[in-house]
């Protein structure tokens, strides 16, 4: 688990060396934020990066630094690049090993609504959920005898 004063210090770091303002790409900040899906966001217009605090205090310090790597290529290759190739060779320039998305965990035990389905596989929803779903782990396509019943934590 990572400290959060720690990733702080690496977050500032890692844009004090690619991200001065000196190799023109202006005043970029890094913060915390209350996400709990995705690990890290870069916002091109406050140009400020940002990691998930219940997830940074989840993951491991190679987990959170390959985050801050993946941000902070997309603050240098520019919101155009997306996750197509400038971005990726910028990602692997700075060392970046992971893909384009984060596939870890999530802050499961926020989600205000827990599902359980007949063989006991318990989900997680940030939001309500709307319709009927069926649990993916015992079938690949809906089926009401995978039915999932959701309750509010």
């Amino acid at each position: 688990m990572a400290e959060l004063d720690r990733v702080q210090v690496w977050a500032e770091a890692l844009i004090r060396l690619h991200l001065d303002p000196l190799h023109g790409q202006g005043s970029w900040s890094f913060g915390f934020d209350h996400a709990k899906r995705r690990a890290g966001l870069c916002n091109y217009t406050d140009r400020r990066i940002t990691v998930s605090r219940y997830l940074a205090a989840k993951f491991d310090d190679d987990e959170i630094h390959q985050i801050l790597l993946h941000e902070v290529a997309h603050a240098i290759a520019g919101s155009e690049a997306a996750h197509g190739p400038k971005w990726k060779r910028v990602a692997r320039e700075l060392g970046y090993v992971g893909g384009r998305t984060h596939d870890g965990e999530i802050a499961h035990e926020l989600a205000p609504w827990l599902g359980i389905c007949p063989a006991g596989h318990e989900h997680a929803k940030f939001r309500r959920p709307s319709r009927e779903t069926s649990c993916a782990k015992c079938s690949r396509s809906f089926s009401r005898s995978h039915l999932i019943v959701w309750r509010k934590r």
